[in-house]
């Protein structure tokens, strides 16, 4: 689903640049500022949400070249250990706020790479190469990042996704988050 800035700032008045979109391909009606109360009501709304995560997406549909978005995770959620195989898949993730787990797993299932992503710490986001087991923790309530990846989008395959890790909602999967959270306990 698109986001607009009406649902931003609540007003449908179309900002417009003559000649800019010469093609006749729009882009969002207006410029989206993400400032803190933005990133903080992302937030508010994953906490809400029985996923504990939430997005919003700054493309207009799934059939779009190139997917922008925000993602906000709370503590709890999970989110199933996967790969993307098509060769354009990478995933290009930054913190804007919190601090983010990521984990790399080979293809048994074993961690080879666990980091910490934090906003404005030393490192802040990681691209992922299609074909790389990844998963992601979040560390801290408020965690935020962006995520850029290549469209359209393509549900996980049976493939893609990993065997040796519970799917979401099965028995098993608070076990398996909390081995993925040691990884990073102070």
């Amino acid at each position: 689903m698109g986001f607009s800035f009406v649902d931003v700032v609540g007003s449908p008045d179309p900002f417009t640049c003559p000649g800019f979109f010469s093609s006749g391909v729009s882009a969002m009606t207006k410029p989206v500022f993400i400032d803190r109360t933005f990133l903080a009501e992302l937030s508010q709304e994953a906490a809400q949400s029985p996923r504990l995560r939430k997005n919003r997406n700054f493309h207009a549909g799934n059939d779009d070249a190139c997917h922008r978005l925000l993602n906000a995770l709370e503590p709890g959620t999970y989110i199933q250990p996967h790969c993307h195989l098509a060769a354009d898949k990478e995933e290009t993730l930054i913190v804007l706020c919190g601090r983010i787990g990521v984990l790399l797993f080979d293809a048994a299932g074993q961690v080879i790479a666990a980091r910490e992503l934090i906003a404005g710490g030393e490192t802040v986001g990681i691209n992922v190469v299609p074909g790389v087991f990844h998963s992601l923790v979040a560390l801290e309530a408020g965690s935020v990042f962006f995520e850029s990846k290549a469209g359209p989008y393509q549900a996980l395959s049976v493939a893609e996704k990993a065997s040796w890790a519970p799917t979401e909602g099965e028995s098993g999967v608070a076990d398996f988050l909390e081995a993925m959270l040691a990884h990073f306990a102070r």
